[in-house]
């Protein structure tokens, strides 16, 4: 493997073949035509491979970076980057298995944040320095999580462009690039009088919806989802096997697995089952048949115990403008995005780790895959375990008798 000049070459004059002096140039038939500078070599299978390069300087350290390559055995041929992140992003979108709401919600993420800035550009061209710049960029303009979600994206995009052959490495996990960094905000959950407070002030029709999202730990959509049929009166136990989606950007409702596909039962207080068992008694359930997870996924019929009005499933975005928002004025609560029905489940795993009941069962009440994350998201409102640290050492020291 070498650097060749496509527009001479050297040959001896006509009787001086046997002339030791430097043989002359002469030009060759490419002479004047395209890039001078050629540099060849063969690849991992032995294949005879160019690049031509208009300088000679880029030639000598693209044949450096080629040499180096072969000898560490991760080479990738230098032509096969040559696809825009966008064109690749596309392609790599259509091969995923996400369902369709997490389908939209990443082609969003690219479109709107990723291709405007780094779409035109070829994988090939891609280089830390230009990440470090799209990551300053997006922690400037987004909230700090989001802008981690998009970044994680675009990592995800190059993953798979390396284990395609067409990058050799990932440039957002080059050393020199610090992507977005998680934020962890410290929630403050509600008390028991601030839950009672929204239950008095929203519509009735939705009073146990609150009720039971607070003593159950539901998502909204699970709140949504939650069946006749999920309940369990002589078990004491609600079953969470489906939730109300958003499909096609909103405009399409659906069922669908609880989040992460996560089914789980959580055991059904006394309280919070008087509250459903009147609930059904004054609205009924309703029959509703959605499509299941997509759009084309075929009809999924629940008898659903919280519906609205006019008995259909209720929607994320008019329910929180309309209901929810309403409600936390009335009941003189901020309407802030902390604020959210979210709340609710907070509510939920406070009061049990303040009752004490163990990180992991809070977490297979909540449905969450990673116990460590409940950690990381409550740890701060376990600060009366210190206190029942001293209390469980004193009491089993208390006869103990030192001299």
């Amino acid at each position: 493997m070498s650097v060749y000049d496509r527009w001479h070459k050297s040959r001896p004059k006509p009787g001086e073949a046997k002339c030791k002096c430097r043989p002359s140039k002469v030009a060759t038939a490419d002479h004047g035509k395209g890039m001078r500078w050629q540099v060849r070599w063969r690849d991992h299978s032995g294949k005879p491979q160019k690049l031509n390069f208009e300088r000679l300087p880029d030639a000598q350290r693209k044949d450096a970076e080629i040499k180096a390559s072969l000898n560490r055995g991760d080479y990738v041929d230098p032509r096969a980057g040559k696809i825009t992140v966008r064109q690749y992003g596309e392609q790599w979108l259509a091969a995923q298995t996400f369902d369709r709401s997490t389908y939209e919600l990443v082609e969003l993420r690219l479109r709107l944040h990723v291709y405007p800035n780094l779409g035109d550009r070829e994988l090939r061209d891609l280089r830390p320095s230009m990440i470090q710049t799209f990551s300053r960029a997006l922690q400037i303009k987004l909230a700090p999580n989001y802008a981690r979600a998009v970044f994680y994206h675009l990592s995800a995009l190059l993953n798979a462009a390396v284990d395609d052959g067409l990058i050799s490495k990932n440039p957002c996990q080059a050393g020199s690039v610090r992507s977005p960094k998680f934020e962890t905000k410290r929630i403050s959950p509600w008390t028991i009088d601030e839950v009672g407070s929204v239950a008095e002030a929203i519509t009735r029709r939705y009073r146990a919806m609150v009720l039971a999202a607070a003593g159950l730990g539901l998502r909204q959509g699970e709140a949504f989802g939650l069946a006749v049929d999920d309940i369990d009166y002589d078990r004491q136990v609600v079953h969470v096997r489906r939730q109300v989606k958003l499909l096609s950007r909103g405009r399409v409702r659906a069922f669908a697995p609880p989040k992460g596909g996560k089914l789980r039962d959580v055991p059904l207080p006394e309280a919070v089952a008087e509250q459903l068992r009147d609930h059904i008694k004054g609205y009924g359930p309703t029959k509703i048949s959605l499509p299941w997870k997509t759009v084309d996924g075929g009809p999924h019929t629940a008898e659903l115990v919280f519906v609205t009005r006019q008995h259909t499933p209720i929607a994320r975005k008019e329910f929180n403008l309309y209901v929810w928002k309403a409600a936390l004025r009335r009941a003189g609560i901020a309407t802030t995005r902390e604020n959210g029905f979210h709340m609710l489940r907070h509510h939920f795993a406070s009061v049990l780790l303040e009752a004490g009941v163990s990180i992991k069962a809070v977490a297979e009440f909540l449905g969450h895959a990673d116990p460590g994350f409940t950690l990381r998201t409550y740890t701060h409102l376990m600060s009366s375990s210190e206190d029942r640290m001293r209390e469980a050492i004193e009491k089993a020291w208390s006869a103990l008798e030192v001299p």
